[in-house]
């Protein structure tokens, strides 16, 4: 049987145990994978990314592809088809990457973190997708920070259905 211990102003009761509380995120993103009716369906390669409006450094937030798949054409070989992501900095990003590589996703509608401590400012969220024997396709929703009153959101035409951000 698992004990909880008493939380005391966000910090561990126990002493030796005394950690800093994680920073929560700013917000949080959704991404919905459309279920598409095709003859022959692959999950698609998504990647997530963030930069400042004015033009900056991107961020990679998450990365979804076949990292299981290994031998003469491992899944990394494909990553390539997010075109936009790749030529971002997704050729130099080392992957798997810890807290951001991870498997395909089923049709769906998927939570994101966004990354706590953004500066206030303009930013761009961009998500790409890219499906073997299927389409391609980038979206991209502005939003500041501090929060306006609605969320952001946008819209995919095909391999990608509706991409909101939430902030808090």
């Amino acid at each position: 049987m698992r004990k909880s211990l008493p939380l005391v102003a966000g910090v561990l009761a126990a002493p030796h145990l005394a950690l800093a509380a994680p920073a929560a995120p700013a917000g949080v993103i959704t991404v919905t994978v459309p279920r598409l009716a095709v003859a022959e369906y692959h999950r698609p390669y998504v990647a997530g990314w963030i930069e400042p409006a004015g033009g900056g450094q991107a961020r990679t937030l998450w990365v979804w592809y076949d990292i299981k798949k290994v031998g003469r054409e491992p899944g990394t070989k494909w990553l390539g088809d997010l075109r936009s992501w790749w030529r971002k900095g997704g050729r130099s990003l080392g992957l798997p990457a810890d807290g951001l590589s991870g498997q395909t996703r089923a049709p769906g509608a998927y939570r994101i973190p966004l990354p706590a401590g953004l500066r206030p400012g303009a930013y761009t969220l961009f998500v790409e997708a890219a499906r073997e024997t299927g389409g391609r396709e980038l979206v991209q929703v502005p939003f500041s920070v501090p929060a306006k009153p609605a969320p952001a959101g946008a819209s995919g035409r095909a391999e990608l259905g509706q991409v909101t951000v939430s902030l808090r």
